[in-house]
């Protein structure tokens, strides 16, 4: 039994795009690699295909805009809201012709999880279920997804990393008769998509890219998923136009390497509030360029420390920025570029911007994971934290930011026109908020 076609006679009151969200019992399932395949695949044959990620992330997102051939942007019915995920995905409707979700986790992980998502939003989960260590029990894991929240609507499963056709047949027949089995991606060396401490390796340091995604694409065309989802449909709504806060200021964007993790939402409020967005690489660029205000975003500054502690121009044109009490925004590994020395996990250190008193070193485990959001004088804000360093720092934190269940969470640190966390904003939570910590 496979995914049902598209339908042709349809309500033209109503938009209606194939859709499917990619789940999966966990993670490293191969929830990204079975989303690329599919964008990659429709992409190939002439189809328009929009690409979301649910819930916070930026590495996956590169990988599947680079599959798609657009931007990826950000579903979650906490962090976004439910009305701001149905604009964004009303809007794809009325351009693709396919669009795909990948999920965040386990599919039930989280609150909100990505089958709260699927089930408020009426989109069909795919199951992607990595059977590379499994036989039988494939077809239990695959009842249990599909029967485990009432009103689920479910698509049906992918064996990921199946070693053989044997492998495979023990695979199908495990799965009971009420569960569409739509195929398999077979264990090859072309599949994997490589990964460090954060997950996958982002999209422009993978060399082969391409060719992993043209072999994908080409096994996706081998199982029942090579046909398009049924439709979903997608109702249009409105947000008002945020107001223009930021009209005529010049706000330098840090965008290399080493500083890469920014929601495309941010730089579009940004862009919609009247800012000019300039570009500039604390890795590459002798000077920073000439701004009002400047947005360090998140990234992997512990593998580039040795080029930007020699990039010393910069350094010092920074600490000149703030010293004449202009905006700084320092999100994650932004502001680990503030401080005064970053170590790696290797011991290894190297002097950075000394505008943050004290040092960060990588740890060997996660020291920090989840959504939260922070008051400001202009309201609140929502985004998440992500990150393996340990910051040792005299200066005591403004305020606190605070976790889903109001239990504090990470230090907010604010001196002058300086505001700087380990949090990564969601700045289209708070267009107010992101003024005050931007407007010169």
């Amino acid at each position: 039994m496979g995914i049902p076609e598209a339908g042709a006679h349809l309500n033209p009151s109503v938009r209606h795009c194939p859709a499917l969200l990619i789940g999966a019992p966990a993670s490293g399932q191969g929830k990204t690699t079975a989303t690329a395949a599919l964008a990659r695949y429709h992409v190939a044959r002439g189809r328009r295909v929009r690409v979301f990620k649910t819930g916070p992330d930026f590495i996956d997102p590169m990988i599947l805009e680079v599959a798609s051939g657009h931007r990826v942007y950000q579903l979650d019915l906490w962090m976004v809201g439910e009305a701001e995920c149905r604009r964004l995905l009303g809007l794809a409707a009325q351009e693709a012709d396919l669009i795909l979700i990948e999920g965040v986790m386990g599919l039930f992980d989280g609150r909100p999880s990505s089958a709260d998502l699927a089930v408020a939003l009426g989109i069909p989960v795919l199951a992607v279920i990595d059977a590379a260590a499994m036989a039988e029990t494939f077809g239990a894991l695959a009842h249990g997804l599909a029967t485990y929240r009432a009103g689920l609507p479910f698509a049906g499963v992918l064996a990921n990393r199946v070693a053989s056709t044997a492998h495979l047949g023990m695979l199908q027949s495990s799965v009971p008769s009420g569960v569409p089995f739509l195929g398999a991606l077979y264990r090859h060396s072309e599949f994997g998509l490589p990964e460090r401490h954060l997950g996958l390796i982002q999209a422009q340091e993978i060399t082969d890219l391409e060719q992993r995604l043209d072999a994908l694409a080409q096994a996706i065309g081998e199982t029942e998923l090579a046909a398009l989802p049924g439709p979903v449909a997608f109702g249009q709504s409105s947000i008002p136009d945020p107001p223009r806060l930021l009209q005529g200021v010049r706000i330098g964007v840090a965008r290399d390497l080493a500083f890469s993790f920014v929601y495309p939402a941010n730089l579009d409020l940004l862009r919609a509030m009247g800012a000019e967005l300039v570009f500039f690489s604390p890795l590459c660029d002798p000077v920073l360029p000439s701004v009002d205000s400047v947005y360090l975003p998140g990234g992997y500054p512990e593998l580039h420390i040795e080029t930007l502690a020699s990039n010393e121009r910069m350094k010092q044109e920074l600490c000149q920025h703030v010293a004449a009490d202009k905006p700084v925004l320092a999100e994650c590994g932004g502001m680990l570029y503030l401080l005064d020395e970053l170590c790696d996990s290797e011991g290894y250190a190297g002097r950075m911007c000394g505008i943050l008193p004290g040092r960060a070193r990588m740890q060997r485990r996660l020291m920090g994971l989840g959504l939260q959001s922070a008051r400001f004088e202009a309201g609140e804000v929502r985004g998440h934290t992500f990150h393996h360093s340990q910051l040792e720092s005299s200066m005591p934190p403004s305020t606190k930011a605070a976790r889903q269940n109001g239990t504090d969470g990470e230090a907010i640190y604010r001196r002058g026109r300086l505001t700087a966390s380990y949090l990564h904003w969601y700045l289209p939570s708070a267009p107010a908020v992101a003024a005050e910590m931007l407007r010169p």
